[in-house]
């Protein structure tokens, strides 16, 4: 039966492809490169025959059908200029035209800027978001960076060199003056990997070239606020200076982040605890009357 392999290339370094990828390379009828040019290159680096075809953003709806057909003779090898095809790169729409005509979709993986850069970040690894390129439009970019502001694991997005100081000026903007990798060129001659502050990053990269990759710090998980003897001291405190219970409930969610029935249900609490303390008050007084009578 056909295959359509989704072949991982290197992002930089062309010894970063594996022995299976070479293979695969040799054996099909085709392959079907974002960019012929630059693929040729990694196939004559291995001494690869293969034919090729283009397959681009701008004609991968037009060579669909072609490539679906090709791959009905052949095996055929799908690959981007670097890394994943499909991962903000083309290939999305052909992997699914063929799942849906059935034709078995073989992935080759390997080389991807994503978790190269989140490896040696030093930003927490357990969890992130991707989130492709940032728009180009600062105002969509702005939306962009807003939609993920609450995410509690690393943030990752890529960002062309033209770009980065508008980036990371909104990042700043936006997220605040949170840590940040930035992976410049990586896997490359020219590969740096810089760790600080947006506000840092804003100053080191004044002329930048090379693509990149943003590793940013995630929000974080916040612990869930509890109730505490001081927040009911602060209701108690509260409740005897003549503070109704709505404001009482209002101040202290705000300070502490408590959910207002929780904080409610120990304000009424308190109340009655109080009203027992006042009761217990007046018998004690009025034993000690009837005792002086």
């Amino acid at each position: 039966m056909p295959v359509l392999y989704v072949v991982a290339t290197p992002i930089g370094n062309l010894e970063d492809i594996s022995h299976r990828a070479l293979r695969v390379l040799r054996e099909v009828k085709l392959i079907a490169a974002e960019d012929t040019r630059h693929t040729q290159k990694l196939l004559n680096a291995y001494d690869i025959k293969t034919p090729m075809t283009s397959y681009y953003e701008h004609n991968k709806l037009t060579k669909l059908d072609y490539i679906l057909d090709q791959v009905k003779q052949g095996d055929v090898a799908l690959v981007s200029d670097a890394g994943m095809p499909g991962i903000s790169d083309p290939g999305y729409e052909l992997i699914a035209a063929a799942s849906r005509q059935k034709i078995n979709v073989v992935p080759i993986p390997g080389a991807s800027a994503i978790t190269t850069a989140l490896a040696v970040s030093g930003l927490p690894t357990d969890r992130f978001t991707y989130i492709g390129f940032l728009p180009n439009k600062a105002s969509a970019r702005r939306k962009a960076l807003e939609a993920v502001a609450e995410e509690a694991g690393t943030i990752i997005a890529l960002e062309a060199p033209h770009r980065i100081q508008e980036a990371l000026e909104d990042i700043f903007k936006t997220l605040g003056d949170r840590r940040i990798a930035v992976g410049r060129e990586l896997t490359k001659i020219h590969e740096e990997v810089f760790r600080g502050t947006v506000s840092a990053a804003i100053k080191h990269f004044t002329n930048p070239r090379g693509e990149f990759t943003l590793v940013i710090e995630g929000r974080g998980v916040k612990e869930k606020p509890k109730m505490s003897d001081a927040v009911e001291k602060q209701l108690h405190e509260l409740y005897l200076s003549g503070a109704t219970a709505k404001e009482a409930v209002a101040t202290v969610a705000g300070e502490t982040g408590l959910k207002r029935k929780e904080l409610y249900q120990t304000w009424i609490k308190l109340g009655e605890g109080n009203k027992l303390k006042s009761q217990s008050h007046k018998v004690k007084a009025k034993i000690q009357n009837n005792k002086l009578d």
